[in-house]
């Protein structure tokens, strides 16, 4: 019997969890800053657009893209945690076992069901 395993991997993890509470700022580009707002640590797919990279400092970005009006959110690691926790029990009633990998990440096992 061959195992069948799936990779979940949740888009833009925590500029998701920022959209589901701040639904104004869908379609706009979306960067959720490091600890103290260092630098950028997610980041909408309209930021990914404009060339924003991961880990870029905020610094540069927000003189780069001033005229592209990129909001920039702090992070917010208990709503991240709290929707990972949701998800990931969602996630683990459709499957025979579970392994969250990460905040954003988990391993599926399907074998076995129908």
């Amino acid at each position: 019997m061959s195992a069948t395993i799936a990779l979940v991997d949740v888009n833009n993890f925590y500029v998701s969890c920022e959209l589901l509470f701040n639904p104004k700022l869908r379609g706009r580009p979306v960067v959720v800053l490091s600890n103290n707002d260092g630098c950028i640590v997610s980041r909408s797919g309209e930021a990914k657009r404009l060339g924003i990279k991961m880990g870029m400092p905020w610094f540069e970005a927000r003189v780069r893209y001033k005229d592209h009006g990129v909001a920039a959110l702090s992070s917010n690691y208990a709503l991240y945690a709290d929707m990972s926790n949701r998800v990931m029990s969602v996630l683990a009633e459709f499957a025979s076992a579970a392994e969250v990998y990460s905040i954003d990440e988990a391993f599926l096992d399907f074998s076995g069901l129908s």
